[in-house]
């Protein structure tokens, strides 16, 4: 459910009327004709590709999305869902908004309508317009579950209309391109589950790269998206940066060390260490050592335990990341929210180190166990924020 008046536009002309057009004929197809029409527009019954493989595919240039077209498949979601997930992502884009809000959009519609247009048994007239299920909260409309203040009820249950309402306020949002999702969608949508959104996060991105070249790999640099160059601060529209800039050493389970659980970046003592993407903090401690002593005040030592001075973060999905070595106390505390880029600490040499370098891990599956730990090289690809000189 949100709640809204009206929005300004945004600086650029909204090319809407045409998109209305064509997804409302779109739509009338797949909701009022049946099944002829569903097999027609899904590529003559051909077998779509999968859309976790193109996800994977790499990024660039981004692809402008063809709504009408042959799109992927996903487990996670029917054809006429992905072709909504399209019509938001083709808005932003002919709005002109960075593709990190096409990724806040679908993680919002995720979570409002699971990417359906839903009518509402409490308001007649949204039932005799083309729909793809029947909601019952409050007056709430559409994907995105748009109440009257949003407009007609004929426009809320237009995807292309409601998707440029949401981008309207959206891009109203101070620092909506740095801060996390669901605080971005919230302002939004005024929702009663103001948590809820973050969850949609890492799939709203695959849709995104899968439907539009990689795209949530991109960060906006000038004006242009550009690809894999999220470090320095610079945020992905994945929502994820690299926690330093720097060439990685040591690399992840190596034959010389198939004990090690993360990779070794290497940097001089001193340099900020960022968060790689939104989250909380779950562990903010100096590690003990052999002697149960937490001796992290001072460089440390190879075969000296534990990780000196760090920080475990828990992201979205339930990743977590891990950052060890740290100079100083770490910046942060235990249950503390932080931001994708907020730095964190600085780089050290405490605990088990034999010289200044960020210890950088990713676990999976709300696992920090060893058993839940995977090679961040990819992880950090796949987001568009690459670990350097790791290939």
């Amino acid at each position: 459910m949100s709640v809204a008046g009206g929005a300004a536009p945004l600086r650029r002309p909204l090319r809407i009327g045409v998109i209305a057009t064509m997804v409302t004929g779109v739509l009338l197809l797949l909701c009022c004709t049946g099944g002829t029409a569903a097999f027609f527009l899904s590529g003559l019954g051909g077998d779509a590709e999968n859309g976790d493989t193109l996800a994977d595919r790499g990024c660039g240039p981004v692809r402008p999305v063809n709504v009408a077209g042959e799109l992927p498949r996903f487990t996670e979601y029917g054809d006429a869902q992905v072709r909504n997930a399209a019509i938001i992502i083709k808005v932003g884009q002919d709005l002109g908004v960075p593709s990190r809000g096409w990724v806040i959009a679908l993680a919002t519609a995720m979570q409002e309508s699971a990417l359906r247009n839903l009518a509402n048994s409490d308001v007649p007239a949204s039932l005799a317009l083309p729909h793809e299920g029947v909601g019952a909260d409050h007056d709430s409309l559409g994907l995105f579950q748009q109440r009257p203040g949003w407009g007609s009820v004929a426009e809320r249950m237009t995807p292309a209309y409601t998707a440029r309402k949401f981008y309207e306020k959206l891009v109203k949002v101070r620092g909506w391109q740095r801060r996390p999702l669901t605080v971005v969608a919230q302002q939004v949508q005024i929702s009663a589950y103001p948590d809820a959104y973050a969850k949609h996060e890492e799939l709203a991105s695959k849709l995104v790269d899968a439907l539009a070249g990689g795209a949530a790999r991109t960060v906006e640099i000038n004006g242009k998206a550009v690809c894999d160059a999220a470090e320095h601060g610079q945020i992905a529209a994945s929502g994820w940066t690299a926690p330093i800039p720097g060439r990685v050493g040591s690399g992840f389970r190596t034959a010389s060390r198939p004990g090690h659980d993360g990779v070794d970046i290497g940097a001089a003592k001193g340099t900020e260490i960022r968060a790689a993407a939104a989250g909380r903090v779950l562990v903010s401690t100096c590690d003990e050592d052999y002697r149960n002593r937490q001796d992290c005040d001072v460089d440390g030592f190879p075969g000296k335990k534990g990780c000196g001075w760090y920080v475990d973060l828990l992201h979205a999905g339930g990743s977590i990341t891990r950052y060890c070595h740290m100079v100083v106390q770490p910046f942060v505390k235990v249950h503390q929210m932080v931001a994708a880029g907020e730095v964190i600490g600085k780089v050290g040499s405490s605990g088990n180190s034999s010289g200044p370098h960020l210890h950088f891990e990713v676990h999976l599956r709300n696992n920090r166990n060893a058993s839940g730990a995977v090679n961040p090289v990819p992880f950090m690809r796949q987001r568009g924020a690459p670990l350097r000189d790791a290939e």
